[in-house]
């Protein structure tokens, strides 16, 4: 498998995040799934083949310190909270370089880490309509017709466990080892499908 030996950290999450994470372990790459606790949907859930999973609060010290341990030995976080989620829990990209400076920090939210939409909750339709691509779903002379499926979070997840190559092959052709930071913007990603 071509990602044995790679250890990624997904931060449960709807589907873009879920989906890289299950593109990743499709390649050999170790994911665990970190879920909030009394969460039970890892059975149900159908972007769990091939992963871990680990019940873990991250609002508590103890928890945010278990987490600390895993970025530790991990290569790769999968997060897909909106903005400014993970730097509250003093887990953001600055802390977790404290203790794995290697680690691969890949974000993924509805509208980016900045600007005017960065803090709303982002949908697929949502995606889907301000990248222009659901005018090009239905019929020609009559109104959008939605997807049957998550277009723009599946487009999204896509794109970040491509990025995430990308990055794994930039550090390892070039032996750098530092954090590289990098980002998905769902909309942008529906247009490439």
């Amino acid at each position: 498998m071509a990602l044995k030996g790679l250890k990624v950290i997904e931060m449960a999450g709807l589907a873009p995040s879920p989906f890289c994470g299950m593109l990743l372990a499709d390649l050999g790459a170790r994911i665990i799934r970190v879920d909030r606790p009394n969460t039970n949907t890892f059975p149900t859930d159908r972007f769990t083949r091939g992963k871990e999973a680990l019940s873990v609060d991250l609002r508590d010290v103890r928890g945010q310190s278990i987490f600390r341990k895993l970025c530790a030995s991990s290569d790769v976080i999968i997060d897909s909270f909106r903005p400014g989620v993970m730097e509250k829990l003093n887990l953001g990209p600055a802390d977790v370089l404290a203790v794995s400076p290697r680690l691969i920090y890949a974000r993924m939210s509805g509208f980016g880490q900045t600007g005017p939409f960065s803090g709303k909750a982002g949908h697929d339709i949502n995606f889907l309509a301000l990248s222009g691509v659901l005018s090009m779903l239905g019929p020609q002379d009559g109104k959008p017709t939605p997807p049957l499926n998550l277009l723009g979070d599946f487009g999204g997840g896509l794109l970040c466990a491509f990025g995430i190559l990308a990055v794994r092959y930039f550090l390892l052709c070039r032996l750098c080892l530092q954090l590289q930071h990098m980002g998905v913007n769902l909309p942008p990603a529906s247009i490439r499908l």
